[in-house]
C-alpha cells in the first residue's frame, strides 16, 4: 500500500494481488506508477475511509483480483479495511513515513483490532 512501497515491491519483481496508491509520497504528488494490471479509481478524501472505498476493497480482497486501486484523495487509512477483508495469512505492506515499511501477516487478533479501530472512527 502506498506509492513508495508499491513502486519498490513491483520493481523487485514481486506481484501483489492488490496495490493501493494515491500518486503521492508524503502528501507530495509523484508520477503515476505504470501498472500491468487492471485498475479502478476510487474517491477517498484525506483522513477518511469512505463506504465506496470499503466496498471496492471488500470485493477486491475476495477476488484477489490482481488489481490496482488508485485513490483520488488519500489512501493512508485504507490499510484498516484491508485488514478486515483480506483472508488470514495475507501479508499487508505499507509505508510508515520516515521509518520504513510495515509488514503485517493478518490473523484474527489483527483483524479484530482493525474492526474495533474502524468502529470507533466518526462517521462523516
Amino acid at each position: 500500500m502506498g506509492d513508495f512501497v508499491s513502486f519498490n515491491i513491483l520493481d523487485a519483481g514481486i506481484h501483489p494481488d492488490l496495490v493501493v496508491v494515491d500518486h503521492k509520497i508524503m502528501r507530495k504528488s509523484v508520477d503515476p506508477i505504470e501498472f500491468d494490471r487492471r485498475f479502478v479509481n476510487v474517491e477517498n478524501p484525506p483522513g477518511t475511509v469512505t463506504a465506496q472505498s470499503q466496498r471496492i476493497l471488500s470485493v477486491s480482497a475476495q477476488e484477489c483480483a490482481h488489481l490496482a486501486i488508485i485513490i483520488d484523495g488519500e489512501e493512508d487509512l485504507l490499510v484498516l479495511p484491508l485488514m478486515v477483508y483480506m483472508p488470514n495469512g495475507s501479508v499487508i505492506i505499507y509505508g510508515q513515513p520516515r521509518e520504513g515499511m510495515v509488514v503485517i501477516t493478518l490473523n484474527d487478533e489483527r483483524r479484530a483490532w482493525a474492526k474495533k479501530f474502524l468502529s470507533e472512527m466518526q462517521e462523516a
